[in-house]
């Protein structure tokens, strides 16, 4: 029986608007079709990304009588269909360690809603915490390659494979964590914690993270900024040139004098840089241009730049019409 319990919310703040679409993510180029892969963003403690093909591994839905889930609210500023509802889901979090989950759960979304535009913008966030529960604590392949553990969704290190590559790729069953997300009043963004220690996540529809590692907080930041404000990633790889058309995204561009984003030319960014055009974006060493040297598309543990600034705040003046007409908080413009 699919059970949706709700208890009462730990921070409220009552604010009522009325909810308009989110723009789309950022278009990804993947894999080959047929190939039976997955493209998917690999994080490192150092703070630099990169992407990988792994296999794409066939994902089993839950059983009806598996969907049970306590509900919680950690923050509900409004009604669902009013805010963007993040969704937490945990994995390898027995029925003893709920209380785990939930401190890992609160910790994360501080660390998000520390980065702007989310820390002044973050009344408009619903933020749920589902209780999913395992029959055992941890997930696979921690702390060596070949541990495995009985877990609801399946999360494990090296994405379930052996190519050193992929030892830190915290993967999970995707449709698992989608339909367990699902028990909470609103869905727009699912963050699965793995219950770790050890650095590791990964990005994708369902983006994951090392519930109980400091720093990986910072991938959900990053994901965001696909989900929310449609950023492309501003990483390259060596010695690829782009020869396409000007990209629809915001925050990358084929033309070298960074005219895209000419307001901004020449100004301080909050990600410590100065806004101009720096070869190399979008999975391109040569021919694509990012707005600054290194933001948090870029290299986590960074802020945001001000064209990534500007798309996240356009991004949630679009889903509620207050702030079209007030204008919205003020943001700090330093780093």
């Amino acid at each position: 029986m699919r059970v949706h319990r709700l208890t009462l919310p730990l921070l409220a703040v009552a604010l009522a608007v009325v909810a308009a679409p989110l723009p789309g993510g950022a278009a990804e180029s993947g894999p080959p079709v047929g190939t039976g892969l997955e493209r998917m963003e690999v994080f490192s403690p150092d703070g630099t990304i990169t992407r990988t093909d792994v296999p794409r591994a066939f994902e089993a839905a839950a059983s009806p009588d598996e969907l049970e889930a306590d509900v919680v609210a950690i923050q509900q500023t409004g009604a669902p269909d009013q805010r963007f509802d993040l969704v937490f889901v945990g994995d390898g979090y027995t029925a003893a360690e709920v209380g785990t989950f939930h401190s890992h759960v609160v910790g994360k979304w501080a660390e998000l809603s520390a980065v702007e535009p989310f820390a002044s913008y973050k009344q408009y966030f619903n933020v749920w915490q589902v209780n999913v529960t395992s029959p055992q604590s941890g997930v696979d392949h921690d702390p060596t390659l070949g541990v495995a553990r009985d877990t609801a969704l399946d999360m494990g290190f090296w994405c379930q494979g052996r190519d050193p590559q992929t030892e830190r790729l915290l993967c999970v069953n995707q449709t698992k964590a989608t339909q367990f997300a699902a028990l909470a009043p609103g869905s727009d963004q699912v963050i699965a914690l793995g219950n770790t220690a050890k650095y590791g996540g990964a990005g994708g529809g369902v983006a994951t993270a090392a519930g109980a590692n400091d720093q990986a907080g910072q991938i959900a930041v990053h994901e965001l900024g696909h989900s929310v404000g449609g950023l492309a990633d501003e990483y390259d790889y060596p010695y690829d040139r782009y020869s396409g058309s000007e990209p629809a995204e915001v925050n990358v561009t084929a033309d070298p004098t960074g005219a895209k984003w000419a307001e901004h030319l020449g100004q301080s960014s909050p990600d410590g840089g100065v806004v101009g055009a720096f070869e190399g974006a979008r999975y391109h060493r040569f021919g694509l241009y990012r707005p600054t040297d290194n933001s948090i598309m870029r290299t986590l543990g960074r802020e945001f730049n001000l064209i990534g600034r500007d798309a996240m705040v356009e991004a949630f003046r679009a889903r509620v019409p207050e702030l079209r007409t007030a204008g919205g908080p003020e943001l700090r413009t330093g780093p």
